[in-house]
């Protein structure tokens, strides 16, 4: 006797909803690039109106929060300027993290990516860029004093003078301070600008100019740990060719001993 034709087996429920997921994160793909980009085909069934909201409350969201980190290139470039940038950034650029506290590094990122390829941008942009996010990064800095084995009265001569971890030495190859929309220098200077950012008691962020010498003894002090402070500042009277070392000496103590009572050193380091 011929078998009874036997139905298709209805689909295991977990292939279904694996389908189902897998369907829905194409569409969420989609919404995605469509939101980074326009030009691109949004997923069927959504109406323009709603598009319209998606792509205006991200893209708001992103341009004014760069906005907020980078005053000065947003005041360059002007609002039309500005936007058409950071349009690119959000069409382009592939995040690496979802914080937004780490949205201005992402731009970093991205404005390293555009000299690459040889985009036609000013050429300090990377520089102010950078000098303008450091602010943000030292203001977030989870770094503490206290977590760092250190005699704040320690002998600056005898014993190895340490940097804070929130005073952050800094060097550009154009004036970064100065650039602004009515100063956009065409030439590099033939020094380099010399900063400091120190981040204060009050959580604010104060900004420094240093000399060629306080910003090599800072150099110094980093790369040079096990170093006393006095084969500091005889090493660095050797680099610049002093004639009295020991009167260099003497003039370095009082600068490391200003550098403390301002908060630039810690002390001396303990092991």
């Amino acid at each position: 006797m011929p078998h009874e034709p036997v139905p298709d087996a209805p689909m295991p429920r977990d292939a279904a909803s694996a389908d189902a997921a897998e369907e829905f994160a194409a569409q969420q793909d989609a919404l995605a690039a469509h939101i980074r980009d326009p030009q691109r085909a949004p997923p069927p069934g959504i109406e323009e109106r709603r598009l319209k909201i998606y792509r205006e409350l991200f893209f708001n969201n992103v341009e004014s929060l760069l906005a907020g980190n980078f005053p000065v290139l947003n005041k360059i470039y002007g609002e039309d300027g500005w936007r058409t940038l950071i349009a690119e950034f959000y069409r382009d650029h592939d995040c690496q993290t979802p914080l937004f506290t780490e949205l201005p590094r992402e731009f970093l990122r991205y404005l390293d990516r555009r000299a690459e390829d040889g985009r036609d941008d000013p050429p300090w942009l990377r520089e102010l860029a950078h000098y303008e996010w450091v602010e943000l990064a030292l203001q977030i800095s989870e770094a503490r004093l206290e977590d760092i084995a250190h005699d704040a009265q320690g002998d600056l001569l005898a014993g190895r003078p340490l940097l804070s971890p929130l005073a952050w030495p800094l060097a550009y190859l154009w004036p970064v301070h100065r650039i602004g929309p009515d100063h956009r220098p065409d030439t590099a200077p033939d020094a380099p600008t010399l900063l400091m950012l120190r981040r204060e008691p009050d959580g604010s962020v104060s900004f420094h100019a240093l000399t060629a010498l306080t910003f090599r003894l800072l150099q110094r002090l980093d790369a040079e740990p096990t170093l006393s402070g006095d084969a500091q500042l005889r090493a660095l009277a050797a680099e610049a060719g002093a004639g009295d070392v020991d009167g260099f000496v003497r003039e370095g103590v009082r600068m490391l001993q200003h550098m403390r009572a301002e908060g630039t050193i810690l002390g001396t380091r303990l092991d």
